[in-house]
């Protein structure tokens, strides 16, 4: 079989030669970028599955520690403001660093209250005792009371 290609033919050949290469380099271009977001969404699916797992087992430590009986000489922290409570925690440590949350600057220094009355400081840590024999707590340093004319 002979064919004969003429000018028209060919130009028109080169044309879809080019319309065809330039179809292959856009779905290039956008396999690529599908490619990227997939890349991207796996990496924030093994991120969140990190976090959900930290969070399973933190969930895990505090179910345990709710379970747990209190033993006798456990301490709890309540931070008091102007003598009132405010919020429980499970050590001094962590009262000290919410302060800083509710406006008291980082490493402001903590002194003792040296029988002044509980109203009159901002902030204050009170230390609570765990005591077996009423199975709750006291306070671990109780103030003294100031007696009038020698009553008690």
């Amino acid at each position: 079989m002979i064919r004969i290609v003429t000018q028209a033919r060919l130009a028109r050949l080169g044309d879809d030669a080019r319309a065809a290469l330039d179809r292959a380099q856009r779905a290039e271009s956008a396999a690529s970028e599908a490619g990227e977001m997939f890349s991207h969404a796996l990496e924030e699916l093994s991120a969140a599955q990190q976090e959900l797992l930290l969070n399973e087992i933190e969930i895990s430590r505090l179910r345990e520690e709710l379970r747990r009986e209190p033993v006798e000489g456990e301490t709890l922290t309540v931070l008091m403001r102007y003598g009132e409570p405010h919020t429980i925690y499970a050590c001094r440590e962590d009262a000290y660093a919410d302060t800083a949350t509710h406006g008291v600057p980082a490493g402001t220094p903590w002194v003792p209250a040296r029988g002044r009355p509980a109203s009159v400081s901002e902030w204050r840590c009170e230390a609570f005792i765990y005591n077996a024999d009423s199975n709750g707590f006291r306070r671990a340093y109780m103030p003294v009371s100031n007696t009038l004319g020698g009553a008690a």
